[in-house]
């Protein structure tokens, strides 16, 4: 029985001029941490007050400007955790707070009363768009549905006259990857000409993947078109939430700035609803590896990531790209050759640029040592062997010494099936040079 058949094809966007796979990244996208909403009620186990507090500080920490803290209409907890936040002084003055609020007037008036007393906050607004929500949850039309999200702006906008701190506003087509462009495009036009943004004082449009249905091309191809359709585009920063369905967040949010979109939304690690949300620590690595500012404190990446695991009970894989306790070791005879080569190269010359085969950054970079690059098992060779005894004990083994001490290597860790430490080489790298003088 052929099941996939009652799948169709996502659709593709006809756009006259591509411009975005001409483009190459110079700059890293504006980042919204939203670790304590979209990440918290993903947790098996949500996080109590005290243990948002202390993630809240640990964004901090790593750098994030903008935290979208909570969902404040929908639970008390939420309601008090901000209230805690603002009451306790505990919002730098260069930090927004942002929450999600639903089209609904109750939920608008609670929110604004969560965030009474901050000094800038970011309104985000929202209501489902796509035909399959439209026709089946809510049986509204387009002009209802359009109709529901201008009520939420009207009343945004009462609400943030007698709001004594700044109001930023952010609208999202909730379902936007699964809603028609030609529909997106007309509510998103509607909510920009009722809220009135200007260049001084622009607003966020955020076009989620919601559910990533489609390719990293496609949602690329989507951000364009909507960049060169929505009005008013000079006082509209675009802003993308990609989730990760598809294992594809990653590229399609890269893919979504050169696009066009200058705000990325995402967690620490990918956490987030079913297979989660871009994984920021990610995209920030990759456009560092690239040589551009992260605007990220990733060197304190290992320090920052004990420190929200513990809190949410989570763990960090060990090949996670940049950040995993294995991603820059190598087991294998010719990956070993390779880095110690390449890592003797650069001291040599005294190069500035980084440039060794197989390590895409400098692990030095976020505290780790390059003795964790190279570990030994039965499928290492003799650069490893050579590179182990080098770096932690300082020996230079004879090129001659260098094959028979791999062999030895090799045939005790065949013979115990596992990794062979350190202490364990020098062990046998001492033995054979006994043997030598012995035989003298």
């Amino acid at each position: 029985m052929h099941t996939h058949t009652k799948y169709t094809p996502y659709p593709t966007v006809k756009l006259d001029k591509r411009e975005w796979a001409d483009k190459s990244a110079t700059v890293a996208p504006m980042w919204v941490s939203t670790d304590l909403r979209d990440g918290n009620q993903a947790l098996a186990n949500p996080m109590g007050i005290e243990q948002k507090i202390e993630y809240f500080k640990a964004l901090i920490e790593f750098g994030f400007k903008e935290i979208e803290i909570a969902y404040p209409s929908a639970s008390q907890t939420e309601f008090d955790f901000c209230r805690r936040l603002i009451e306790g002084g505990l919002i730098p003055s260069d930090v927004t707070i942002g929450i999600l609020v639903p089209s609904i007037e109750g939920h608008i008036i609670r929110s604004f009363e969560a965030l009474r007393g901050a000094k800038r906050i970011n309104m985000h607004l929202y209501n489902p768009t796509a035909s399959n929500q439209r026709d089946v949850v809510f049986r509204r039309s387009k002009e209802e549905i359009i109709d529901l999200a201008l009520q939420g702006v009207e009343c945004i906008k009462r609400e943030a006259v007698a709001f004594e701190g700044e109001v930023v506003f952010e609208y999202s087509p909730e379902s936007f990857s699964q809603t028609e462009l030609e529909f997106a495009r007309d509510i998103s036009n509607a909510v920009i000409t009722v809220w009135q943004p200007t260049q001084e004082h622009p607003m966020i449009l955020n076009l989620p993947n919601t559910l990533e249905a489609c390719s990293p091309n496609i949602y690329a191809d989507r951000i364009e078109w909507m960049g060169k359709h929505i009005i008013n585009r000079e006082s509209v920063i675009i802003s993308v939430h990609p989730h990760n369905d598809r294992g594809c967040a990653v590229a399609s949010a890269e893919l979504a700035v050169l696009a066009g979109a200058q705000r990325v939304e995402g967690t620490m690690l990918g956490n987030g609803e079913r297979a989660g949300n871009v994984d920021i620590i990610t995209l920030a690595f990759n456009y560092y590896a690239q040589g551009i500012d992260p605007k990220l404190h990733i060197q304190n990446v290992d320090e920052i990531l004990e420190q929200i695991t513990a809190i949410t009970e989570q763990s960090v894989p060990e090949r996670h790209p940049y950040v995993g306790s294995m991603i820059y070791t190598a087991f294998s005879g010719t990956h070993q050759d390779a880095i110690k080569k390449g890592i003797e190269h650069r001291r040599e010359q005294g190069m500035q640029r980084w440039e060794v085969p197989y390590l895409a950054i400098d692990p030095r970079d976020i505290g780790r040592k390059y003795t964790d690059a190279i570990r030994i098992n039965s499928q290492s060779g003799k650069g490893g062997v050579a590179y182990i005894l080098k770096e932690v004990y300082g020996i230079d083994v004879p090129k001659e010494m260098q094959s028979v001490i791999a062999d030895e290597v090799k045939r005790l860790s065949e013979s115990r099936r596992g990794e062979i430490g350190s202490e364990e080489v020098l062990g046998i790298y001492e033995g054979m040079i006994r043997v030598v003088k012995e035989n003298r």
